[in-house]
């Protein structure tokens, strides 16, 4: 989900609350973990994960639990191969400084992400309300002018008096809308819908095939909510949390983005939950350690992987599991599988390209690059959505970004001089003209070469390339949870709703669906030792005195 906090301003006045969405980061120190495989004599389950994400931590996390809990004794090593821990949640330090670590992937969980939020209180780390610390004035830019902007003003009915002036009852349908549809996904959490092998069936059960069949925009307008407000506000949402415009992104992912009551994120970084279950599930993590081919022999997953070790040296290791869990993308993961190992591959599907770029200038946002008199205060987060004039087809459109955050002041550390920290998220690379744009001074030609102690526009300048979250194409169908018997996948759930949140719910799914089926095979191998004992006991009994 959107690492940012735009829209929390919107809404708090909706939700009734007033608040304040493979690389050298450093993060924190990560290390190889020593191999702790069990001797030639271990009885229990060993257990492959691979990937150290959401998917993958969460899965670690409460198997562990789930496995101790129903007297199954497990052995899980979880395979990385970055240099750290929590996937598409990371940070990077600004001016390489450990005390200024800044939100690189998904920044934001909300009060309906339980997993995400007990697990953080459990765990002791802190969360925190916003991103920001100035005080922020939200815009919506259309790439021409502002249709809306908002400042947190601290009066809650001023501030939806304004809402409801601008859009009437849209917003209030919006938000009706909203919880209804989240309530029907968050059945997944408990039985009788928990925990399940068929996404698509789970889907098909909460009525929610409806939902993801049918575009945002198709589905606002099936329940009476249509433009100004979905294009404004509802679209701006999407297109900052998923790059995607109303027409094409999927109705519930669309429900998703609007479900922002409560927003946090962890102090330091919310990779740090993932950090955590992984210390708590007692698995083996190893980082830098890339799985490249997975086959069966004898009844077991042979895993084949390499890794560098700190001189460089590469060396390659088989390592046989009984079950294997596969916590990331399989498209990206370049795992060669023996053929016939599985049922069928996972479908490739397109991915979102997003650039995300921080940097600190001593600037301010620029108000004549947004069409606004030089003396007019400038947005401190700008969203974008289409022009009037724009098609859905045109993507970013004629905003070229999908937003600009002013994070918070920044003291540079070769000048000592106050500067902001910048987040924009764009489709393409940024330009040394763009920056220049928005900052109202001129920029570098070679971004490479930015210094802290220069005196240039910018001061840190740290660009990123993800593979973000699916493209949302409406579906009615989704990958499933086991690839063959004793494989596991995660990532289907992304196509469903990709968020941290989601992510560690296929997570805690797929290690109950391993408790279950590995009690399943005691009760069979229980089963069959006791016919053998009584075939034993037969063949004793129809032995005759002459044979004795």
């Amino acid at each position: 989900m959107y690492a940012g906090w735009n829209l929390v301003l919107v809404g708090s006045v909706l939700c009734g609350q007033s608040l304040g969405f493979f690389w050298p980061f450093t993060a924190f120190a990560a290390t190889n973990a020593i191999n702790t495989t069990p001797g030639a004599n271990y009885t229990g389950r060993r257990v492959a994960i691979i990937g150290a994400g959401a998917g993958g931590s969460s899965t670690a996390y409460y198997l562990q639990q789930f496995a101790e809990r129903s007297g199954v004794e497990v052995d899980i090593t979880v395979f990385e191969r970055a240099s750290y821990v929590g996937g598409r949640s990371t940070t990077v330090n600004a001016y390489g400084d450990p005390l200024e670590p800044v939100e690189l992937g998904a920044s934001i969980f909300v009060d309906v992400n339980t997993i995400l939020k007990n697990s953080s209180e459990k765990f002791g780390l802190k969360a925190k309300s916003s991103e920001t610390e100035l005080d922020e004035v939200l815009g919506i830019w259309n790439g021409e002018t502002f249709v809306y902007t908002q400042k947190d003003s601290g009066w809650y009915w001023w501030d939806i008096t304004k809402l409801l002036w601008k859009y009437g009852l849209a917003p209030i349908r919006t938000q009706r809308l909203m919880k209804s549809t989240v309530a029907k996904f968050l059945k997944l959490y408990e039985a009788p819908f928990f925990p399940f092998r068929s996404l698509s069936d789970r889907a098909l059960d909460l009525d929610l095939i409806p939902v993801t069949s049918l575009t945002g925009e198709q589905y606002l307008t099936n329940n009476s909510i249509g433009a100004p407000f979905s294009t404004d506000i509802i679209q701006a949402s999407t297109r900052v949390n998923y790059g995607q415009n109303l027409a094409v992104i999927h109705a519930l992912e669309t429900m998703v983005c609007m479900a922002i009551d409560g927003a946090m994120q962890i102090a330091g970084g919310n990779w740090q939950i993932f950090d955590n279950m992984l210390k708590a599930s007692n698995a083996t993590t190893l980082l830098n350690s890339t799985v490249s081919a997975i086959s069966k022999h004898g009844g077991k997953y042979n895993i084949k992987t390499s890794s560098k070790d700190a001189a460089g040296k590469l060396s390659t290791k088989e390592q046989p599991f009984d079950t294997i869990v596969l916590a990331a993308p399989f498209q990206y993961s370049d795992i060669d599988i023996e053929e016939g190992l599985v049922k069928r591959l996972p479908d490739k599907i397109p991915y979102v390209k997003l650039h995300v770029t921080l940097f600190a200038s001593p600037k301010r946002l620029d108000p004549t690059f947004f069409g606004l008199k030089p003396d007019v205060e400038t947005p401190t987060t700008i969203l974008t959505t289409l022009a009037p004039d724009e098609l859905p087809s045109a993507g970013v459109g004629k905003a070229g970004f999908f937003s600009i955050s002013t994070l918070r002041p920044i003291l540079n550390p070769k000048t000592l001089r106050k500067e902001y920290l910048y987040k924009v998220f764009s489709p393409k690379a940024l330009t040394s003209e763009f920056l220049g744009g928005i900052l109202g001074a001129p920029v570098p030609t070679n971004l490479t070469k930015i210094s802290a102690d220069g005196e240039d526009a910018i001061s840190w300048f740290y660009p990123h390339v993800w593979n973000s979250y699916p493209v949302e194409h409406p579906r009615v169908t989704f990958e499933d949870s086991e690839l063959a018997r004793g494989f596991y996948y995660t990532s289907g759930m992304e196509s469903f709703i990709s968020t941290m949140e989601t992510n560690a719910l296929m997570g805690m799914n797929v290690a109950q669906l391993i408790v279950d089926d590995y009690l399943q095979v005691i009760e069979e191998e229980k089963a069959k030792k006791e016919k053998t004992e009584q075939q034993k006991v037969i063949d004793d009994d129809a032995i005759t005195p002459d044979e004795l």
